[in-house]
Formats: C-alpha cells, sequence, structure tokens
C-alpha cells in the first residue's frame, strides 16, 4: 500500500516517508527540491539510492529505485559466480 504523497512532493522543507512494497523498503527524503529515494531489501538488507526532482511522481520515483535495486542484485548474482564484469584492480 502507497501512502500519499501531499504536493507531489512540492512542500518546502523536509519531508519524510516510507512504505514497503513486496519485501522492499521504500523510503523519501525530501530536501529543497530534491528527493532522495532508498529502497532496502528486507531480505539481503541491500540498499540502494536514487535522487530525483521533487516534481517527479511517486511512481516514477518508485520504478527508477527498484530497478537501480534489481540492476545491482543480478550484478552480485554475477560476480559472486565468478561471471561479473570486473572493474580495474583496486591498488592497495
Amino acid at each position: 500500500m502507497l501512502f500519499g504523497w501531499p504536493g507531489n512532493g512540492l512542500l518546502a522543507g523536509r519531508m519524510e516517508k516510507s512504505t514497503e512494497i513486496e519485501g522492499v523498503i521504500v523510503e523519501f527524503y525530501q530536501v529543497g527540491n530534491a528527493v532522495k529515494v532508498s529502497a532496502v531489501d528486507t531480505k539481503t538488507f541491500l540498499e540502494v539510492s536514487i535522487v530525483a526532482p521533487a516534481h517527479c511522481s511517486e511512481q516514477e520515483m518508485i520504478d527508477t529505485v527498484l530497478r537501480k535495486l534489481a540492476y545491482i542484485q543480478e550484478k552480485r548474482r554475477g560476480q559472486e559466480k565468478g561471471r561479473g564484469r570486473q572493474g580495474p584492480p583496486v591498488k592497495r
């Protein structure tokens, strides 16, 4: 169930909100004309975030952060199997 998004996020100041969608907690945190949207998988505790303009619809923000979460989960699964893309070596 989604909670209302008063004024489509165009409120001045800060606003926090969270909801759970199919095992994923989605949180919204607004500062000025930007909204930080985080998604946390409740099984793996993997968290991803995006920053979106406050004029975007709540559904657009949710869709985007859930796509990013799915992308990172798939990328991690590939790396665990040794098939993931590897970046340059890390210098230590």
